[in-house]
C-alpha cells in the first residue's frame, strides 16, 4: 500500500510501521485516539457535574 511501509526484523517479522502523515494523517489520529481510549478504559471516572464544581471552586469557571 502506497504511503505505508513496514519495518521488519531479521526474521522478516513486521515490528513497526511508517505512515505517510500527509496522506494518512487523519486516519492516524483516529487510530491513536482509539489506542488512548483503550489504555484509559480502567481509569477512574468523574461526573461532569463534579468536574464543573471543582472548576468553579478553583475559580477557573464562572457560574453561567
Amino acid at each position: 500500500m502506497q504511503g505505508i511501509n513496514f519495518i521488519v526484523n531479521d526474521q522478516q517479522k513486521q515490528i513497526a510501521v511508517v505512515i505517510d502523515l500527509e496522506k494518512y494523517g487523519k486516519l492516524w489520529e483516529d487510530f491513536y485516539d482509539n489506542m488512548l481510549a483503550k489504555q484509559r478504559k480502567d481509569e477512574p471516572r468523574e461526573s461532569l457535574d463534579d468536574f464543573k464544581a471543582e472548576l468553579l471552586q478553583q475559580g477557573k469557571l464562572k457560574n453561567a
